[in-house]
């Protein structure tokens, strides 16, 4: 244990890579003991912090008083942050099973209580997701914990939630962090975030890299020569398809908010996820401008150094895996160190512990067996989707106060062989929202019925004598002899299209091309079509561009069905 003038210990629980032990550690404190049962981890650890004794374990085999004594050493300090993904609102909406989360959150609280009791324990902090802070309760009794004996109510002091971009992380990771520690002083107010640009303009472009012999880091008092710099020159480029599929379920979700596309460099970053990936609604994707004339030809995913930045990594800190997406693991699943030095301050500053006034590094770091720079992009083709894939999905960019209108598979019985097509309006958002499923004749009704507008010229849009034969030409001769049956639609769909025939996606594609061309959003966006019933939803006005997509997806899926 120890003193007023020597070093404060601590043990780090759940260590991951080390991000929590690496704040402290900063701060002067002496990290003895780190623990996790991931052998990256670990390996990780103690390539960062040598002097700290490492085990590579599940903590649930540390079940009983003796394991503890014999596994966990006395320290000053305890923190560690239990994994948090059945916490985590990013799981299925945080509809997840909380008990394994529960289960290790409970054995890191037995292992504090018991060093509280018996090791002298001064402070302790754990780290989980906001969410989490509904499912830890005020105190914890000793029978609670199964510990033996009798001993004294673990009392959580504290559960606040922190934003990592006011301690010096460029990143808008919102952690709560609960536990027995001396309030936290931020160090940056909003306008002084540290911002993915920054990063940027500090670490230079990963495919050409950067003029100057030396980098300086977005987060310290620290530069290293550029060869030294590791995991970020190298080709993150991804695959169109995946790009795209990634832009529209950010931009244009069927029932969830906009993201933006790319990413906004003018900010902290997003939370880092542990998973890299290039095609979901959570990716994190910036422009290439491979020209140099503005605009952006490519899309590429965060090298692994440039996370390791929006976390406030130093940039001497080594990721020891054998895979991009083990590194990418390591780096998600951290404790920001800024964040973890802000805990550290505190205590130091309530014992009286002096601690340094700039960043020191650590003696030099050896490189991980695999560094990424210089590593070539590997081109992946699509994947065949299942044969029985579900499809639902809106004509993109066309969401009105509302309403959509989607072409889905949801019908079909795969199991018998019988695929069916179906034309959806969507009104409302969430997936709740009112739907309905018109007859072609309903919607026909409906395209002569009144026009409503607000602020436009009828004379000069022509609505007083509009009609739909344009549209519907146009619309019959793009389709011929373009659409498959509904088995070839599907089949289209598995295999991501055919270069030949219309799929789902293209049909949708075509169609929206169809209605800008015929009724363009800048003269069309604020007229409505009266809904005399037509329509089965509580509605009395649908926009007519709406309206036009309704008859063209309703045009495609009759015919479609049509061929069985």
């Amino acid at each position: 244990m120890s003193t007023e003038k020597e070093k404060l210990t601590v043990v780090d629980l759940f260590a991951g890579a080390g991000g929590f032990s690496e704040g402290f550690r900063q701060k002067g404190f002496d990290v003895i003991f780190g623990l996790d049962h991931w052998e990256p981890a670990t390996t990780t650890l103690k390539l960062n912090h040598p002097e700290t004794k490492t085990e590579t374990m599940d903590i649930r085999d540390i079940q009983t008083s003796e394991d503890i004594d014999r596994v966990i050493p006395d320290a000053d300090v305890i923190i560690g942050g239990p994994p948090c993904v059945s916490f985590s609102h990013s799981n299925r909406a945080g509809k997840a099973d909380k008990t394994e989360g529960l289960n290790l959150i409970e054995v890191m609280l037995r292992i504090i209580a018991w060093k509280k009791e018996n090791g002298g324990l001064k402070y302790w902090a754990l780290e989980n997701v906001p969410n989490a802070k509904k499912h830890i309760k005020k105190k914890y009794t000793w029978e609670e914990l199964q510990l033996p004996g009798s001993g004294s109510d673990l009392v959580v002091k504290k559960k606040p939630v922190h934003n990592s971009a006011d301690f010096g992380v460029p990143q808008t990771r919102k952690r709560m962090i609960c536990g027995n520690y001396p309030d936290l002083q931020k160090t940056h107010s909003e306008d002084e975030w540290i911002t993915m640009r920054d990063v940027f303009d500090k670490l230079g472009d990963p495919m050409d890299g950067k003029d100057s012999e030396y980098i300086e880091d977005p987060c310290y008092e620290l530069k290293i020569k550029k060869e030294e710099l590791t995991d970020h020159y190298y080709d993150t480029r991804v695959e169109e398809y995946k790009w795209k599929r990634a832009k529209r379920l950010k931009e244009d979700h069927g029932y969830m908010g906009k993201m933006s596309f790319p990413e906004e460099l003018d900010r902290p970053s997003r939370t880092v996820m542990a998973t890299r990936s290039a095609s979901t609604r959570e990716s994190m994707l910036f422009g290439v401008d491979t020209d140099g004339d503005g605009e952006y030809e490519d899309y590429r995913l965060p090298t692994v150094r440039e996370i390791a930045c929006f976390m406030s990594y130093p940039l001497t800190y080594q990721f020891e895996a054998s895979t991009e997406s083990k590194k990418y693991r390591l780096v998600g699943n951290s404790v920001p160190p800024k964040l973890s030095a802000a805990i550290a301050e505190a205590i130091a500053e309530k014992e009286g512990m002096e601690t340094p006034d700039r960043y020191q590094d650590p003696d030099e770091t050896e490189k991980p067996s695999l560094d990424l720079t210089g590593r070539e992009r590997e081109k992946k083709k699509p994947r065949k989707r299942r044969d029985n894939a579900k499809y639902a999905r809106h004509i993109p960019y066309m969401k009105t106060n509302g309403f959509r209108t989607e072409i889905d598979n949801k019908e079909s019985d795969f199991s018998e062989g019988d695929v069916i097509w179906s034309t959806v309006l969507h009104k409302g958002v969430g997936r709740n929202a009112d739907k309905a499923k018109p007859s072609m004749e309903e919607i026909e009704e409906l395209m002569e019925n009144e026009k409503v507008y607000e602020g436009f010229d009828a004379n000069e849009l022509g609505l007083d004598t509009f009609d739909w034969r344009g549209f519907k030409e146009d619309l019959k001769e793009r389709f011929s002899g373009q659409l498959p049956g509904p088995d070839g639609y599907q089949e289209i769909y598995v295999h991501r299209g055919n270069g030949e025939k219309y799929g789902p996606n293209e049909s949708l594609e075509q169609i929206k091309d169809i209605i800008d061309k015929h009724l363009p959003k800048e003269d069309f966006s604020e007229v409505k079509v009266l809904n005399d019933g037509e329509i089965d939803l509580e509605v009395n006005e649908v926009p007519i561009r709406i309206v036009a997509g309704l008859y063209a997806c309703k045009y495609i899926t009759k015919k479609i069905n049509s061929k069985k």
